[in-house]
């Protein structure tokens, strides 16, 4: 794909020696993040932020701060990124067609939701790489002047991304899968987590964030209120690696406990200050999300892929065990298991933001691998072992395995943590009859699904944090679906 760049032009500012901070001044600072995308549409998420990086100066948080300091201002506190007031458009053309752009009217941010936005795309075509544009300005800017009089700043950014393929047709898709995403525990300080550039290597048609993309209850600080929260997300989206990913590579995001609250989270809870229903509305303000956080994608004849939701419907976890004990709840289990049985894909894939299979730490009480939820655990076990062609992907441990259920012959695989420092909490000494795979390492896993000699692939790949591949397995389709 087309070389991608970022271009902020400042009318006046030079000649009145203002920096990136200048007085009304707007940029991408958080880049963009283009999500849900469909055969048909896109969804682009923007913020406009007052300077162009997040500051690099300034006091740090102590390790075990849960607000902000005494006397102290949030946007003056080092790895900060102040939002902005302003208006944002986007434009988007198929690749090598600029004749052909379309573009939406400017759309203002919402103060309220962090000064982001997000820009539904309509009327695409199936199959195709798009490029686009989205260019800010502040509030009422008109032509290279603000209505106040001052220097108006006017921002762009490009970007691009390829539409999924229709269901009758073949198409080769490769997508990336990632868990366990800390600022702190990044291995480049500077630009981020190191897989970010690993995974755009291998231009995959999208991908799959299954959650603790943000740590809400690891120091550094707490964050025990929205602020807070919104400041996590903020310094981690304006790190260099994970700008430039973003705007290039389409998104799913999935949400799990340290993105809402805190660890193994379940409804009613809060966080210090920060409710549940906060956790909720503060992961759909920063991530491109559609109707509602559970939901599948077609790409193509070969692959389907479901996206489910670990934390909504979900009853304590010290409830006791038995048919009313759910995760998923009643509504998503039955479309799931509804939608999955009527594919037609070749390949079907669930992606889980916690395991369905394990095996698990016996301590741990929080996803259907575990004792705790045993009852509705092997019953989805069950339907998706009957399931041909069904496999997991799934997130939240910190180690990448491949492992089969022994009753039902479900295959899970685990994508494992996106950094060396992120793993941890199991031992490869604790392999099991179940694992076909087990490291305790950082890295992410790719899925590629194609078609050699007419015969439909999935093969996934489990790839260290600096993109070699550490082990893969390949799986062909099956004689049921024969002469498709």
């Amino acid at each position: 794909m087309k070389r991608i760049g970022a271009l902020c032009i400042a009318a006046g500012l030079q000649a009145a020696g203002i920096g990136g901070e200048g007085a009304g001044g707007v940029h991408f600072a958080n880049g963009i993040k283009i999500g849900e995308v469909s055969q048909d549409s896109a969804l682009v998420w923007v913020r406009l932020t007052r300077r162009a990086e997040r500051l690099g100066e300034g006091q740090a948080f102590a390790t075990d701060a849960a607000a902000v300091p005494a006397g102290k201002a949030l946007e003056r506190m080092r790895n900060s990124v102040e939002g902005a007031r302003g208006e944002v458009r986007v434009s988007w053309w198929p690749v090598g067609a600029v004749g052909a752009r379309l573009a939406t009217g400017w759309f203002p941010v919402d103060p309220a939701a962090d000064f982001t936005t997000q820009i539904r795309l309509d009327g695409l075509r199936p199959g195709v790489s798009y490029e686009l544009e989205v260019e800010g300005r502040r509030d009422g800017a008109v032509g290279p002047r603000g209505v106040d009089g001052t220097a108006a700043t006017k921002c762009s950014l490009r970007g691009a991304f390829t539409t999924a393929g229709r269901a009758d047709e073949p198409q080769r898709v490769v997508f990336t899968v990632v868990t366990g995403q800390d600022f702190t525990r990044r291995d480049d300080p500077v630009n981020g987590h190191r897989i970010y550039p690993a995974m755009k290597a291998l231009e995959p048609s999208f991908f799959v964030h299954t959650g603790d993309i943000v740590y809400y209850d690891k120091p550094g600080p707490f964050a025990k209120n929205e602020e807070l929260a919104r400041f996590k997300w903020n310094r981690l989206y304006a790190l260099p690696f994970q700008r430039a990913f973003h705007r290039e590579v389409a998104s799913y995001f999935q949400k799990d406990d340290h993105d809402t609250l805190r660890n193994d989270c379940w409804p009613g809870q809060r966080y210090g200050e920060l409710t549940w229903e906060d956790g909720l509305r503060l992961f759909r303000e920063q991530v491109p999300m559609g109707e509602r956080t559970w939901r599948r994608a077609r790409w193509g004849m070969d692959l389907e892929v479901w996206f489910v939701e670990g934390r909504d419907f979900r009853s304590p976890n010290p409830m006791t065990d038995g048919p009313e004990k759910t995760i998923l709840g009643a509504e998503q289990k039955a479309w799931l298991f509804e939608t999955l049985a009527a594919s037609d894909a070749t390949f079907r894939v669930l992606v889980s933001p916690t395991p369905i299979v394990g095996p698990d730490r016996s301590r741990k009480n929080d996803n259907h691998a575990n004792a705790g939820f045993a009852t509705e655990g092997n019953e989805v076990r069950a339907f998706l072992g009957s399931q041909e062609g069904a496999f997991v992907v799934c997130g939240d441990r910190h180690w990448q395995y491949v492992s089969v259920d022994a009753r039902t012959g479900l295959r899970e695989v685990s994508c494992g943590p996106t950094s060396d420092a992120h793993a941890g909490g199991f031992s490869e000494r604790q392999r099991t009859d179940a694992h076909r795979f087990l490291r305790v390492g950082g890295g992410f896993l790719s899925v590629t699904v194609e078609r050699a000699d007419s015969r439909p692939t999935i093969t996934f790949r489990h790839h260290a944090v600096d993109g070699s591949v550490v082990h893969e397995q390949a799986h062909e389709r099956s004689a049921a679906v024969e002469g498709r």
